[in-house]
């Protein structure tokens, strides 16, 4: 489930837990307590990465992006690192801050799409 995760990313993953955005607070509210029926954890490690968001079940990472993911660098990493979550058969989605703040329920729609259709992801 941590796929080799090393010490380290779990002391980060905690601090990180405890300075949610408000975007991550959010959605966490609706995914938390296995509301959706699955359970998912919020930053979550998972080898030298963390996750926002992660359901084991169906290898799901939901990523929360704030606005320095739209940088040049920032995007080339996150193919990147989409990419090495890939090679553990983990699929990965995204979502900004401003579309969790605008439509939670959209976005929810949007992940509970992958948890009942996982073969179409």
């Amino acid at each position: 489930m941590f796929y080799g995760a090393k010490r380290s990313i779990f002391q980060n993953a905690k601090e990180l837990r405890e300075k949610m955005t408000g975007a991550e607070m959010q959605l966490w509210s609706r995914l938390n307590k296995s509301q959706l029926g699955v359970r998912f954890k919020r930053q979550h490690p998972i080898d030298i990465f963390i996750a926002d968001f992660y359901c084991h079940k169906y290898k799901l990472v939901v990523e929360v992006d704030g606005e320095y993911h739209n940088d040049e660098d920032q995007l080339e990493y996150d193919e990147g690192r989409t990419a090495e979550l890939e090679r553990f058969g983990i699929t990965v989605i995204r979502f900004t801050n401003d579309e969790l703040m605008e439509d939670i329920d959209w976005v929810v729609m949007e992940i509970e799409k992958h948890l009942n259709h996982p073969q179409s992801r």
